[in-house]
């Protein structure tokens, strides 16, 4: 039944005799992979949707408790009670699939900054094989928000063939340099931890992880929302005379991205953190010009209003593009929310709806 929760299995995909060849000329064995699926598959294998997640993302995406509760479970927008859903967790990541944390065959250690560098057209690679190991030709769909919608992108034009639905949330085709300046100071942060050396830390630099994630977090989020939600602190009338008190956290805020930073540095991994920050940076599929967009697939382009990392001026660029390339998006929309980019996670009014909409054109 579509409402029946699976555990996350894991595959190899890529072995010694038949490893992954990267863009970067390396060649990666093995290549391990995590990933659910939900929901029965079709007798003609024509109702798999594949499901991308972002940065800090994983396999596990589906209701009651996945990342993306809101919108991917029995009866939900994308419906495992309709759709066989595919959730892997990306290559580079640390949830299973084979990246920078995993042992390295050649020495037993971790591989750490010696494990090879990334492109999104990697981490499709990678989903293309696991297509192949469950039988799915041809998707009904691919959907992703953020790093996400990069991957269904790739899919887009790069493998067209393989999907007939192209859903991109909250995403971009390139970042600005504002983005590519905050994720360079969300590198900075780790790697200037004390603990950080030469690549192999003794222990996690989790000072400078906390402190990338309490950028990445404020990022996410918007000006209004975090108004909404911590805006009335009211303000001492006048400083404890002591310079350490007055110093430590105190505002609501600071306490919430304490709370944030101890909870993501207890369960992702900094060098993950690094290649995949790092690999978005590099997208630019249409820098050196127009690119033939399949017009077989149908694109859906959904931004938020408060989103200020790929917000609506990403999203018409990147559906400009689209429609330049002969592509045919069949609606490219803003919604309305103040959640700014996390948007994409949450039940956002009239979201659940285009997202529905859109599987079922």
């Amino acid at each position: 039944m579509g409402s029946a929760l699976t555990a996350t299995r894991r595959v190899v995909l890529f072995t010694e005799d038949d490893p992954l060849v990267l863009a970067c000329g390396r060649r990666l064995a093995p290549v391990e992979v995590a990933y659910e699926t939900h929901g029965p598959l079709a007798q003609d294998r024509s109702n798999a949707v594949l499901v991308c997640h972002a940065l800090t993302g994983d396999a596990h995406a589906v209701a009651p408790d996945g990342w993306w509760r809101e919108h991917v479970g029995p009866g939900l927008a994308i419906d495992t009670e309709r759709f066989h859903v595919i959730t892997p967790n990306l290559l580079g990541g640390c949830a299973g699939t084979t990246g920078p944390s995993s042992t390295d065959p050649r020495t037993g250690r971790p591989y750490g900054l010696d494990f090879p560098p990334l492109t999104v057209g990697d981490l499709v690679a990678v989903h293309l094989r696991l297509l192949d190991h469950l039988g799915i030709d041809r998707l009904h769909a691919a959907v992703g928000g953020s790093l996400g919608g990069m991957q269904v992108l790739e899919l887009l034009l790069e493998h067209p063939r393989r999907l007939a639905r192209a859903l991109l949330v909250a995403t971009t085709a390139r970042l600005t340099a504002q983005n590519v300046a905050l994720s360079a100071v969300a590198r900075a942060a780790i790697l200037a931890d004390p603990a950080f050396r030469a690549g192999r830390p003794a222990r996690d630099p989790d000072v400078g992880m906390g402190v990338a994630r309490r950028l990445g977090h404020v990022t996410y989020l918007s000006e209004q929302g975090l108004e909404a939600r911590f805006g009335e602190h009211r303000r001492p009338a006048a400083p404890d005379p002591d310079a350490r008190a007055w110093l430590a956290p105190r505002h609501p805020v600071e306490r919430y991205l304490d709370r944030q930073a101890a909870a993501f540095v207890a369960r992702f991994d900094p060098w993950s953190y690094l290649y995949l920050s790092r690999l978005m940076d590099d997208l630019d599929p249409f820098g050196a010009g127009p690119r033939t967009v399949s017009p077989q697939v149908q694109c859906t382009v959904l931004s938020f209003s408060s989103d200020w990392r790929f917000g609506p001026d990403h999203a018409r660029r990147l559906a400009a593009a689209l429609r330049a390339g002969g592509g045919r998006v069949r609606r490219e929309l803003v919604l309305d929310s103040d959640h700014g980019h996390n948007a994409f996670l949450f039940d956002v009014p009239g979201y659940a709806r285009e997202l529905a909409d859109a599987l079922a054109a």
